[in-house]
């Protein structure tokens, strides 16, 4: 009998979308408290044009030695469980897999995870919206849990990226710990972040007791924090140093299924937003994450195998 087998997107010498491959590999048996997910979509973050890119491996971040696998979050249906797993097969789940030195993502037909990092889709959702979740959310989440409860008097919350997938999240899910939420953005994007919400501003100005800076500013962000305020990067290779008195922290995602349960939670009742700029085919992933590079998309591009 030939072996069972399923497809990936991969780059062996990353050099951008164009280098982006389909390969045929082994199809891999789940172990003990894991769970194999036959994927049925998959959304294109930043990170994974930056593995194409090559960003990371030039970092000393990724040795694969044949090929690197792409794709963080996905959405799909338990079709294996090792032993120790309670999800039936059939289960609608998602989640992301995190880490750069890997030959496998989630741009595949299939996926062997934790059953742990992955979460119950409910069932009002649809797994395309669904896969556009998982990371963003849980970085959101977990960023807000690095600022902490908004002192009383010290309230003012800048939000940079704010018209982004992670900015979005970060800008409702800060006000349930108290902050008084401004997003920062675009102009054309004002109805977007006004409608989440929170205040709006098109550029950082100065004297906010706390910047999460989803948008990556780094210096210019830290620069809008008022002496003995707070600051939340998402560049953990580019942490800045901390100066006036700034407590500087950096978040670095991991899966958390639980955390992601209450998060998918949400965006099924229309709390925290999920969008879906396109779908493309697995097979036109090169297409698709050159869509990305472009800029100017709000939303997210997402695979379907």
């Amino acid at each position: 009998m030939s072996q069972a087998t399923s497809r990936r997107a991969v780059v062996r010498v990353p050099s951008g979308p164009r280098s982006i491959e389909i390969v045929d590999v082994p199809l891999a048996e789940p172990g003990p408290a894991e769970i194999r997910v036959k994927i049925a979509a998959a959304a294109i973050n930043p990170v994974d044009v930056g593995v194409a890119d090559g960003v990371f491996h030039r970092l000393g971040l990724v040795r694969q030695p044949d090929h690197t696998g792409l794709g963080w979050d996905f959405a799909g249906t338990v079709d294996a469980a090792g032993p120790g797993v309670g999800l039936p097969v059939g289960t609608r789940v998602a989640g992301f897999i995190d880490g750069f030195d890997r030959d496998h993502g989630s741009h595949a037909e299939h996926l062997v995870v934790a059953a742990a990092n992955a979460a119950v889709v409910p069932e009002s959702m649809d797994l395309v919206e669904a896969a556009t979740v998982p990371l963003n959310a849980t970085a959101a989440a977990q960023l807000v849990n690095l600022l902490g409860e908004a002192p009383s008097k010290a309230r003012r919350l800048l939000v940079t990226g704010a018209a982004g997938a992670v900015g979005a999240h970060v800008a409702v899910l800060a006000q349930d710990r108290g902050w008084q939420v401004t997003g920062m953005a675009r102009a054309a994007d004002e109805p977007f972040v006004r409608g989440i919400g929170v205040d709006f501003a098109t550029e950082p100005g100065h004297g906010w007791d706390a910047v999460a800076d989803a948008g990556a500013l780094q210096e210019h962000a830290l620069r809008a924090v008022r002496d003995d305020g707070r600051f939340v990067g998402v560049q953990p290779a580019s942490r800045l140093p901390e100066e006036r008195g700034i407590a500087v922290e950096v978040l670095v995602a991991h899966p958390d299924g639980a955390l992601l349960a209450g998060l998918l939670a949400r965006v099924a009742t229309g709390e925290l937003p999920a969008r879906v700029h396109s779908v493309a085919p697995l097979d036109e992933a090169a297409d698709a994450y050159e869509a990305m590079t472009k800029g100017s998309v709000r939303g997210r591009i997402v695979l379907v195998p």
